[in-house]
């Protein structure tokens, strides 16, 4: 890992892959903004970096966890509009939060009347990314690094399971505040909202790529899929589904991860997503879409890949944009 004494900040990371990152991270001298969703998450986040860092009380100067709820667009412009006053530079931007709740037959919603998984894992993340552009073209080193997954994509081993992603014509989302599904057609399945939103990732880095280009700010934006994480501990990724799905969880995750061993750890994935953030590897312009590959011997090897064809789709990709930026305007004004 190359030191580096980067400005960066980072969603998702008070646990799993996130949480591994930000240790990695520290540890090379980054200075952190950790988004935490409330104030337990945020005492139990500096507790257990506390545990894992051994000069935790000589670094944490270089940490700052703020309270900010993706699932309440109101709490992530305060904290937007307080870093524009403050107008210090931003080295990087990891977009890396991603809630799902795979299993549950209801519909969960965010504080603004917006389904969750969309809410969090799509809107405020284009937001962030949006506005805090101003303060990323301060930094001499400028990146973007959005968490997506290869179910995104209909092809792939993940993507073919259960309901497929597809976006369709975007009806739902040119309907406005509460609407179910993107496209506007499908029953409510939270496993295909998940796959929606990764989707949407990948269209959102494209499409901000492209503007970047445009307008001669050309900045590095890489999506990237992690893999198939499952983690030992109880936290991380699958905490929500586990809910709804206990005892099914348990017997896919003993399969994949110990039977199959076609599973990732949040330590390598952690690693991974900080090498991504540093290393002078990833300092080449525009977009890029890198998967964390599953190779022979259980092995995995992150690799430049094709996304998905709708993933592709640019004139989509600038669509949903214009879309997104609609809603979050609407939002705001109410």
């Amino acid at each position: 890992m190359e030191a580096n004494n980067s400005t960066i900040l980072i969603t998702g990371a008070t646990s799993g892959i996130g949480y591994e990152a930000a240790l990695e991270l520290l540890r090379a001298g980054s200075n952190l903004i950790i988004l935490c969703r409330n104030q337990e998450r945020k005492k139990q986040t500096i507790n257990k970096l506390r545990e894992s860092l051994t000069n935790f009380e000589l670094i944490k100067r270089n940490l700052y966890l703020p309270i900010v709820d993706l699932g309440d667009l109101k709490t992530v412009e305060l904290f937007v509009n307080q870093l524009l006053l403050e107008a210090k530079p931003l080295d990087r931007i990891i977009l890396n939060a991603g809630l799902q709740y795979t299993g549950s037959k209801n519909i969960k919603w965010s504080k603004q009347n917006i389904e969750l998984t969309f809410a969090v894992n799509h809107l405020s993340h284009f937001y962030l990314a949006n506005k805090l552009l101003e303060l990323l073209v301060l930094s001499p080193d400028p990146r973007v690094i959005v968490t997506s997954s290869e179910v995104h994509n209909i092809k792939s081993s993940g993507g073919r399971v259960g309901a497929l992603a597809g976006l369709g014509n975007l009806e739902g989302l040119k309907q406005g505040i509460g609407f179910k599904m993107i496209d506007g057609k499908s029953i409510f399945n939270a496993d295909k909202a998940y796959k929606d939103s990764k989707l949407c990732n990948i269209l959102f880095s494209r499409e901000l790529s492209r503007r970047l280009t445009i307008s001669n700010t050309n900045i590095p934006v890489i999506a990237w899929a992690p893999g198939l994480v499952i983690p030992r501990s109880r936290d991380g990724f699958f905490r929500y589904s586990r809910k709804y799905n206990e005892l099914g969880q348990i017997i896919f995750s003993f399969i994949a991860r110990d039977l199959l061993r076609i599973t990732e750890t949040p330590e390598n994935a952690g690693s991974i997503l900080a090498d991504i953030a540093i290393s002078s590897t990833y300092n080449k312009k525009g977009f890029i879409y890198l998967s964390n590959q599953l190779g022979v011997f259980s092995n995995h090897k992150l690799e430049m890949i094709k996304t998905s064809d709708e993933a592709n789709d640019q004139k989509k990709a600038n669509i949903l944009w214009e879309l997104s930026n609609n809603l979050i305007e609407e939002i705001l004004r109410n």
